[in-house]
């Protein structure tokens, strides 16, 4: 895949993506209620594909960070995934998410049933990272979702850091 030099910088807004799906009994786990394996795998592949978007490529999971479930999702719920890029570095992304339900049986608002963040590498075709556009924030809500993601990122590098030292010592 060619790439220029320079990549223009590109917003949250032009890969945000939302995906709904009805949930059935083959979702189910042993109590009844979607499996959170389920809501998982949605949520990893609606991020893979923001991040696609975003880096006009592949790209492949590195991390999924911060997983909450807050509600059980029950059979007949319509699941909304909503995905967004919060920050780009060289090669990698964050991808917040944010998972709320349609109750089939009640007309009430969506609530929210489970939040992740998630890193997305870009890959080139020899499995390899790959540079990716900066992320070019429109709102404030944009800046403060960026500056969150950094403080992650920071984390995350000195858990690394930590538990590599570990493993070298042990």
């Amino acid at each position: 895949m060619h790439q220029s030099a320079t990549l223009t910088g590109r917003p949250p807004s032009a890969s945000h993506l939302t995906l709904s799906q009805i949930m059935d009994q083959h979702h189910t786990n042993l109590m009844g209620t979607v499996h959170g394996g389920r809501i998982l795998n949605l949520i990893d592949s609606v991020a893979g594909v923001v991040a696609a978007r975003h880096s006009d490529g592949p790209a492949v999971t590195a991390a999924i960070d911060e997983t909450a479930f807050l509600r059980a999702v029950r059979v007949g719920d319509v699941v909304h995934v909503d995905a967004r890029i919060t920050w780009a570095g060289r090669s990698s992304m964050e991808v917040a998410v944010k998972v709320s339900a349609d109750r089939w049986d009640r007309a009430v608002p969506p609530v929210d049933v489970a939040t992740a963040q998630l890193v997305m590498v870009a890959i080139d075709d020899e499995g390899q990272p790959r540079a990716v556009p900066p992320l070019l924030t429109e709102t404030d809500g944009d800046r403060r979702r960026y500056r969150e993601a950094q403080i992650r990122r920071e984390h995350r590098l000195a858990l690394r850091r930590a538990l590599l030292d570990g493993a070298e010592e042990g």
